[in-house]
């Protein structure tokens, strides 16, 4: 008799989450108690209205922020126990960052904007893998090209080859669209769906979009800082 596959592990687990930012009168309580936990590989969207808690939640899951108490396990990390220069440590490679203003390089090219990152966490063939990767994501023919140069949806092509090129295992997406028209924006989404799907990764969306939430096998809706809702789309 076979015994039942064991359960994914956890890309993110979360237990009593908070964040707070100020000090004395000044405090505010951002994020309020989060116990979360996500397997890997799943796709999750983090849903809910802006001042919900969505952002600075990825903020502290990703490492971007240090949480203010609860514990916090993240691609097998620590996150709760380690200080800034160790978290930017333990994101090299194993997190990538999509952020809905790009934040691309003005002064690199596509090709330059996908390697440097690479170069600079140690990645071995740096140029092969960011032009397999602009060329994955159907910009093979705007390597040279400066961000000026490109459109909104070209420039968040970049953006999302940049996140992806290292493999890391688990993948974080502020409003990836919120910048771009309708149509753009879904081919996008189409775009961020189908590499999570060819890398395996764990891929949490940040959106106050239902429909974009909608495509991810999990959504949870945050309000005032605490998880409201944790649902399977129909």
């Amino acid at each position: 008799m076979t015994s039942p596959p064991s359960p994914p592990a956890a890309a993110i687990s979360a237990s009593a989450l908070t964040l707070t930012l100020g000090s004395g009168d000044q405090s505010v309580e951002i994020l309020r108690g989060i116990d979360l936990t996500v397997p890997q590989g799943q796709t999750l969207a983090l849903l809910g209205p802006s001042g919900s808690g969505k952002s600075s939640l990825m903020a502290v899951l990703s490492g971007l922020e240090r949480a203010s108490g609860g514990s916090l396990q993240v691609a097998g990390a620590n996150f709760a126990a380690l200080d800034e220069d160790a978290l930017a440590a333990a994101r090299r490679g194993r997190i990538g960052i999509v952020l809905q203003a790009f934040h691309l390089l003005p002064t690199m090219t596509a090709l330059e904007n996908v390697m440097t990152p690479l170069e600079l966490a140690g990645l071995p063939d740096a140029r092969a893998r960011a032009e397999a990767e602009l060329r994955a994501v159907g910009l093979g023919h705007r390597l040279t090209h400066y961000p000026a140069q490109l459109s909104g949806g070209e420039q968040q092509r970049v953006a999302i080859a940049r996140a992806l090129a290292a493999r890391p295992a688990l993948v974080f997406a502020d409003e990836p669209t919120g910048n771009l028209d309708h149509a753009t924006g879904e081919a996008i989404m189409d775009l961020l769906l189908a590499r999570r799907a060819e890398t395996g990764a764990t891929l949490v969306i940040i959106t106050h979009d239902p429909a974009l939430a909608a495509r991810c096998e999990r959504v949870i809706t945050l309000a005032d800082g605490r998880i409201a809702a944790d649902t399977v789309p129909a």
